[in-house]
């Protein structure tokens, strides 16, 4: 996984975010361990899909995607995934990562999702 240029500060390993307890930038890796499901956003007014992932350090987290902003990640159950984004460790029902894509107004940090050879952002 390649880390994206930027001038926000480098994103942290997964395992660190989840021991702040804070929102923070994440990258790492992992497997999809359920398949994508799709819903209407309340407050962003976007399709988004959402997967759950096991990072290579055993960690589980729901990774949320805007495809109003990104295109679809076409993963499936064992895939293997790249993951840049924002990390929110006390989610509803758990970890879960978003601003996994390009911000077009510049204000946050970009995302990506790597998989197969190519990354969605």
């Amino acid at each position: 996984m390649t880390p994206v240029a930027s001038n926000f500060p480098a994103p942290a390993s997964l395992a660190a975010g989840l021991g702040s307890h804070a929102p923070s930038e994440v990258a790492f890796s992992g497997t999809v361990t359920s398949q994508p499901h799709f819903f209407f956003g309340k407050n962003t007014q976007a399709m988004h899909e959402a997967f759950e992932v096991r990072s290579d350090d055993g960690h589980d987290v729901e990774i949320v995607d805007n495809v109003k902003l990104a295109p679809r990640v076409p993963v499936a159950v064992g895939d293997r995934i790249g993951v840049q984004g924002e990390l929110i460790p006390d989610a509803s029902h758990g970890p879960l990562v978003h601003w996994t894509h390009h911000d077009p107004s510049g204000h946050h940090e970009d995302g990506f999702l790597d998989f197969d050879g190519r990354r969605y952002a």
